[in-house]
């Protein structure tokens, strides 16, 4: 009899973590549903059975027929299709923005928080930036850059850059009076190893959970500013972008918004369960509390 083949070494601490006690009904679910949105938006090439930017007035503004499972919007574009590809730019949006605004934020706040002397000025440019409302900061960027996905990208990420320096430094300021982090100093250890040896593995928890808060915030973000047209060319298809166009049909035909608006609401909502249920994995308070 053949054995049993094995789960990855790659895919065991996933299994893990989905069995503890903190990833209940809710956050599998949710992990499930994220996991099949990601799929689809990643076969969209080839489970697209039309080009999203193709028209054909013959069809427009029909129901579900053959060939379009959907239904078409007022071009007599697919709707299947881009709704599909739109998620694509979408995700990518919001995982470039999540992960540049935790990179930056992470060598910012490592700054502000170890070295007292540009802790004043560093924090201060922080408090500068979050006084500013994040949706007209984007507006204003992406209308002095031009529609680009580069320009809604910046737009994003430097809003949320000055939540991730607060957190990392009150995590540094925390970590650096630890005997250990004091007995390295005494030592005579150069700066970059401490930081990168015993203070960015501090980091690390609370990171992961503020990630995916950006990643879900920078999905929405990316839609809101599409749907107010100061995000990506309005020929290229977003969530935004579908349900921006379809707002003028909505009373004759609400599906143009419904479906964009079904995908993003489970996306965000998907990334929202899984961000609390690590959270609640990572923060030892929570764990002790649980046991």
């Amino acid at each position: 009899m053949a054995p049993v083949p094995q789960p990855t070494s790659a895919m065991q601490p996933i299994l893990r973590a989905l069995r503890l006690p903190q990833f209940g009904l809710g956050s599998k679910i949710a992990a499930v549903v994220l996991a099949i949105i990601v799929a689809l938006t990643l076969l969209a090439g080839w489970i697209a059975p039309h080009d999203p930017l193709t028209m054909n007035p013959m069809v427009r503004l029909q129901g579900p027929i053959e060939g379009y499972p959907l239904g078409t919007d007022n071009y007599g574009r697919d709707i299947f299709s881009r709704v599909l590809i739109g998620g694509q730019l979408s995700l990518i949006i919001g995982i470039a923005t999540a992960a540049v605004s935790v990179l930056l934020g992470l060598v910012i706040g490592m700054i502000a928080g170890f070295f007292r002397t540009a802790d004043a000025i560093i924090m201060r440019m922080m408090d500068a930036l979050m006084a500013i409302p994040s949706i007209l900061l984007a507006i204003a960027l992406v209308a002095l850059n031009g529609p680009s996905v580069g320009s809604v990208i910046a737009a994003i990420t430097i809003p949320e850059i000055p939540r991730v320096v607060r957190l990392v430094r009150a995590v540094i300021l925390s970590a650096r009076e630890e005997p250990y982090v004091e007995a390295a100093i005494a030592l005579g250890t150069p700066m970059h190893k401490i930081l990168i040896r015993h203070l960015v593995p501090n980091t690390t928890a609370p990171l992961i959970v503020q990630g995916t808060y950006i990643l879900a915030s920078a999905i929405l973000t990316e839609a809101i500013l599409s749907f107010l047209g100061a995000g990506v060319s309005t020929e290229t298809p977003t969530w935004g972008n579908i349900m921006a166009e379809g707002r003028l049909f909505f009373r004759i035909k609400p599906e143009l918004i419904l479906y964009p608006g079904i995908a993003l609401s489970l996306c965000i909502l998907s990334i929202n369960l899984l961000g609390d249920a690590a959270r609640d994995m990572l923060d030892p308070r929570l764990k002790k509390r649980a046991g």
